[in-house]
């Protein structure tokens, strides 16, 4: 067999918040995967290890989770107002696909330190100490993120005393403001409005499986909201009790694609391949004591409500911050069934358990004309650069 040469491609691997990718600028990229389309597929699925068979991404990047399966490229703003683009792809661990159907919000908290220590900000706009500024837009979904990133000696500071549910160690806080984020112009027909059916609430029908009170929302991420006791759950479950159950894991598929038909996401079931990353999946019940994934004891009084998500097919070791966006964002609108197991009322924010721990995220809604809009979502996380340099992949890739 020819000899054939890798390609050498500058990175940095970052963590964001509960989630961890591999974060290129656009122009760093090969020619052919600069735009859209297969080469730039098949990179990305390289770069990560997939499609892995085996399921463990031992020859590529990945970490062979949902949590850990991404890439992100970060661009000069090419919207007015905004510094960065930033564009994410959820890479499919044992297929060949790449979803780019929706938003990281964990590692959004990752973009403006990427973008300031790449040299993507104008140096003008970044202080000697104090905290910079960095308007973002979510090029997924057209929408605007402002991360607000600590700067210290002019460098991005990375280390602090911000504790995270589901990140081991503590590092700096970085709040994020989620702007206008229902409503997204979803395509594949979905119906405009936080709510695409037009309900707060719904009778989902799952054929072969059987019918659901459910609540079908656009806001961060299109989530459908369940609720635990009709499914059997208490709400207080770890991944294993959902992830080592095969059939509760084909249950909870066949949700998420008759959920992702009836909000206008696809036309029809077959489709639902082709967008594994939204819908998510959530499940919601009161408070209670439960013990989380570490072995920290978490009391109801805590929390304001319990919630469950899954992501790629798989319940998520925390919580998504998209989902997050989606749960604030319903806990505030009286009648949803977050809202209900949250204790009804108005509110405008909730802390609320998940595997890893608790996690407190603020929306502000309101209703105009009848219909229901948030004007922005907020939620701290933090980001860490692991390492940096380039990845390589065969050049027979492209």
């Amino acid at each position: 067999m020819p000899h054939v040469p890798q390609l050498r491609i500058p990175a940095t691997y970052m963590r964001g918040g509960t989630s961890k990718g591999v974060f290129f600028r656009l122009q760093d990229l090969p020619q052919a995967a600069q735009v859209p389309g297969p080469a730039r597929d098949a990179l990305l699925m390289r770069v990560i290890g997939s499609p892995d068979p085996y399921a463990k991404h031992t020859d590529g990047m990945g970490g062979a989770t949902s949590s850990t399966s991404k890439c992100v490229i970060i661009s000069k703003g090419s919207v007015p107002g905004h510094d960065v683009d930033y564009l994410y792809g959820q890479v499919a661990i044992d297929k060949a696909f790449v979803d780019w159907s929706g938003n990281c919000g964990n590692l959004s908290s990752a973009v403006g330190p990427f973008a300031i220590a790449n040299g993507l900000l104008d140096p003008a706009r970044v202080p000697r100490d104090g905290t910079a500024v960095v308007r973002i837009w979510q090029a997924n979904i057209g929408k605007t993120i402002i991360a607000h990133v600590p700067v210290a000696d002019g460098q991005v500071q990375e280390t602090g005393d911000f504790d995270l549910d589901g990140v081991t160690f503590p590092a700096a806080e970085i709040r994020l403001e989620f702007i206008d984020p229902s409503d997204a112009d979803e395509g594949n027909g979905a119906a405009a409005g936080m709510f695409p059916t037009g309900n707060l609430v719904d009778e989902l029908d799952v054929p072969g499986v059987g019918r659901f009170t459910a609540t079908m929302i656009n806001a961060g991420i299109p989530t459908i909201f369940l609720d635990a006791a009709e499914l059997g759950y208490r709400g207080t479950e770890l991944q294993a009790a959902i992830n080592d159950d095969a059939a509760a894991l084909a249950r909870f598929e066949a949700i998420r694609v008759a959920g992702a038909v009836r909000m206008g996401l696809i036309a029809q079931p077959a489709d639902a391949a082709t967008r594994q990353h939204t819908p998510k999946v959530a499940f919601v019940a009161p408070a209670q004591d439960y013990v989380s994934s570490s072995g920290k004891a978490i009391a109801a009084g805590e929390i304001d409500l319990q919630v469950r998500a899954l992501s790629m097919g798989r319940l998520h070791h925390a919580m998504m911050g998209t989902a997050a966006v989606a749960i604030g964002t319903a806990a505030s609108i009286p009648g949803t069934l977050v809202n209900r197991a949250a204790g009804g009322g108005e509110r405008e924010s909730v802390r609320f358990g998940h595997p890893s721990g608790t996690l407190r995220v603020g929306a502000q809604a309101q209703q105009v004309d009848g219909r229901w809009t948030v004007t922005k979502a907020i939620m701290s996380r933090s980001a860490r650069v692991l390492m940096e340099g380039a990845v390589r992949v065969p050049a027979g890739t492209l």
